[in-house]
Parts: structure tokens; sequence; C-alpha cells
């Protein structure tokens, strides 16, 4: 029988876990690789609505602040459909950096609660 003590145990078990949890982040799906830019944009929008979520759950925002700006994300995301609705699904990079601009004043906002 191998003798292992519960220090390593929890190590190895920590060790494999990480190892998963990173894998599966650096995964892309199909869609992710075929619209890194709109993936971008998407993944950066869904960022900010968990942080206006964290400010309100910790009390830091007020519900109708919070109302506002996912309002203002809401926004940015259905610009950001109608661009790559008019260029066969994708966006360019000047309307990846308009977008990314009007993000930066959300985030600007929720960081200022």
């Amino acid at each position: 029988m191998i003798s292992i003590s519960r220090k390593t145990l929890v190590a190895s078990t920590l060790a494999l876990a990480m190892a998963a949890t990173a894998s599966v982040a650096t995964a892309q799906t199909q869609w992710e690789k075929d619209h890194p830019r709109r993936d971008q944009v998407n993944d950066r929008l869904g960022n900010q609505n968990q942080r206006i979520d964290n400010k309100v759950a910790a009390g830091d925002m007020s519900k109708g602040e919070a109302k506002k700006l996912h309002k203002e994300d809401h926004q940015i995301r259905q610009e950001e459909r109608d661009m790559a609705a008019q260029n066969g699904g994708h966006i360019t990079k000047q309307e990846q950096k308009t977008l990314n601009q009007q993000e930066n004043k959300v985030s600007t906002q929720i960081k200022n609660h």
C-alpha cells in the first residue's frame, strides 16, 4: 500500500483542479475563433455587468444606478450586433475600438461608485 500524507494529497488535488480550470479557460469555441473582436467586446460587457451586480450586492451602488448602467451596456451590445449585421457577422478593428471607448465610459462610471 502506498502511503501519501494528507498534505500531499490536498496539494495534488489542488494542482489537478487548477490545471483542469486553466485548460477549460483557454479552450475557445468555434465562434470565439471566428469572431475574436466580437468575443472581446462581449466578454468585456459580461465582465462589466458582473462588476455592476457585485457593487449592488456590496451595497456600493443603488439598484437604480445599476439599471442605468445595465441599460448603457445593453445599448453597446445592441450596437455591436448591428455593426456585425452590416459586415457579414464581423466587426472591424475601428468598430471594436469605438465600442471599447464606449465601454471605457461605463467602466469609469462603475469604478466611481
